[in-house]
């Protein structure tokens, strides 16, 4: 584990060596166990462009905490397209956008690179059973991934998680429990997941670092294939999705691992979005804050249920992000993300999740408010697929019309 440093608390500033089997500080602070890579070591090793894609996340292993190959878990995630947007481009007035195109992941989401790292960091540490909370994605990511290792994983869910999520993982031979509130003064399926984690010690993995700080480095991974993509080039923006801000941290973390190596010479500008009904890290940017106290769990109100974690686990990483990189927060509401959601389908052919529109409508936001400059370079990350919440969207597209194979019928559709 030589190019591993240490893992160290970013509350309480304990530290642990890399051959410690351990996902969560001592001392139970919900402070998330950062990784810390020596780079001049890396630096030596890091060679993944000589590497079968085939390979998922793991072409950039010196840069994840996996030791042995053998633990090593791909489904094929990652290598997922960059769009060049033209369409898209001319209706926002741009000349320079892509679409990072994350819905092409195995099971639909960009969480498959967290559970590609996370799983497979549970193999090696000779785990048998897993356990994540979740509003679906990470689920359903975990769930594959341990059937790919022959791991037992147990999902709590809300208890109104779309059926076709709910369905997804349950097919992958997940144990799923649908969670409600209890009265208690956190998310109902986070306390689940303390519970069987203390009282059953089973390897938690859920899409937020304070509970397992492996999977986080796997969406580290985006920025990676990013400057690959564009030839070393950084773009301008990078519009990122947030809901408890473990994409955010991740791919600010890949962008900086970038920077320490001497690959890239500056930072992308960041920007997160969050639905105007739980946005959290919105809020505490534009009043300064840089921390996060938890509240008493409430109910959000959004459509894009992949972005309402009622709290942002990796809030403070997110905030640092973007201090460092001279980003920006903006909220969206929910005409505005399905708007976008059209908009992604109709002009670019992409079928994403109000979720994974939200970078989009962000960026929508921000060019009317003349913040993002029309020549500025722009990336989206769309980060999950429309088809899991088939039954919820049926509404939003035009109608289909039934008619009778004659001529007089199909000319009256043509003048319709």
């Amino acid at each position: 584990m030589g190019r591993i440093l240490k893992l160290k608390c970013a509350k309480c500033g304990l530290e642990y060596a890399p051959q410690e089997k351990v996902c969560i500080c001592e001392n139970r602070d919900d402070g998330r166990l950062d990784i810390m890579y020596d780079y001049e070591i890396v630096k030596d090793l890091f060679r993944p462009e000589g590497r079968d894609e085939s390979s998922g996340v793991w072409r950039y292993r010196e840069l994840l905490p996996v030791e042995q190959e053998k633990a090593m878990i791909t489904l094929g995630e990652g290598n997922t397209p960059l769009i060049k947007a033209g369409r898209l481009a001319e209706e926002l007035g741009m000349t320079g956008l892509r679409l990072k195109d994350e819905a092409r992941n195995p099971t639909g989401s960009f969480k498959d690179r967290s559970m590609a790292v996370g799983a497979s960091k549970a193999l090696e540490f000779g785990v048998s059973t897993v356990a994540t909370a979740s509003s679906g994605n990470a689920a359903a990511a975990l769930a594959a991934y341990s059937a790919r290792a022959g791991l037992a994983c147990y999902a709590f869910v809300p208890e109104k998680a779309p059926q076709e999520k709910v369905s997804q993982i349950l097919l992958y031979g997940a144990n799923v429990f649908r969670v409600r509130r209890d009265g208690t003064s956190e998310d109902p399926t986070v306390r689940a997941l303390r519970i069987v984690v203390d009282q059953f010690h089973w390897y938690p993995c859920p899409s937020f670092g304070p509970f397992n700080p492996y999977q986080v480095e796997g969406p580290k991974t985006i920025s990676y294939e990013l400057i690959e993509q564009l030839d070393g080039n950084v773009p301008d923006w990078i519009m990122i999705p947030v809901g408890a801000a473990c994409l955010l941290a991740g791919v600010w973390k890949g962008f900086r691992d970038l920077y320490e190596l001497g690959m890239i010479n500056e930072l992308p500008r960041l920007v997160a979005v969050q639905p105007s009904g739980n946005a959290p890290l919105v809020e505490a940017f534009k009043h300064a804050s840089t921390s996060f106290e938890k509240e008493h769990f409430k109910e959000t109100s959004t459509i894009a249920d992949a972005l309402s974690d009622p709290f942002p686990w990796d809030g403070d990483a997110g905030l640092e992000a973007l201090k460092d990189t001279k980003g920006l927060a903006e909220d969206v509401s929910d005409k505005e993300l399905l708007d976008a959601e059209k908009l992604l389908a109709s002009k670019e052919g992409l079928f994403a999740s109000p979720s994974g529109a939200a970078g989009l409508a962000g960026l929508q936001k921000l060019r009317n408010a003349g913040v993002i400059d029309h020549h500025d370079s722009v990336t989206v990350l769309v980060t999950d697929t429309g088809f899991k919440y088939l039954s919820s969207l049926y509404s939003l597209g035009r109608k289909s019309q039934i008619i009778s194979p004659t001529f007089e019928n199909l000319q009256r559709t043509q003048e319709g």
